[in-house]
């Protein structure tokens, strides 16, 4: 029986998660295809998905008005319902923001690191909704907020949130 360096498997190992993360394959935690259709679901209406850090400090520097910012989300428990509830809102008030933006946790991780500083104090979950205004969160709904919750009372409340800032 050979004699297995266990240096050499250390280094191995190490060097292949190295590369996995470098090329970003390590990183996404689902289907590229199962991403896909969950983020057509916002980026259908008119929702544009921030892929990295730059396109996050380039919007809000050079943006200004009203930002929808939805944090997707692979739950079924609550995902689903906040992207409806979004949809719905905007489809159904003559109120909108000016811009609309999505970013999918597990997927877009340097977006979401920059994304956090522009929604502070709030914590980052997932899903869970933002308008932003002039750079200041004016309404935040939190992933407990959303979850068990029809995406008709999600709509309305999201509404009332544009009626009020947009």
């Amino acid at each position: 029986m050979r004699k297995i360096d266990k240096t050499l498997i250390f280094a191995a190992v190490y060097i292949t998660i190295e590369n996995k993360l470098t090329t970003n394959h390590f990183l996404n935690m689902y289907p590229e295809e199962l991403v896909a259709i969950i983020e057509a679901e916002l980026t259908d209406s008119g929702f544009i998905p921030f892929k990295n850090a730059k396109q996050v400090t380039e919007h809000f520097a050079n943006h200004t008005g009203t930002t929808l910012l939805v944090v997707n989300s692979m739950c079924g428990c609550a995902g689903p319902d906040a992207r409806m509830g979004v949809v719905e809102a905007l489809a159904t008030n003559p109120y909108t923001p000016d811009h609309l933006v999505t970013i999918f946790p597990g997927i877009d991780e340097e977006a979401m690191e920059q994304v956090q500083n522009y929604i502070k104090p709030y914590p980052l979950s997932s899903p869970s909704i933002a308008l932003i205004k002039d750079g200041a969160v004016v309404y935040f709904m939190e992933r407990h907020q959303i979850k068990g919750r029809p995406s008709e009372e999600i709509a309305e409340e999201i509404a009332d949130a544009l009626i009020e800032h947009c």
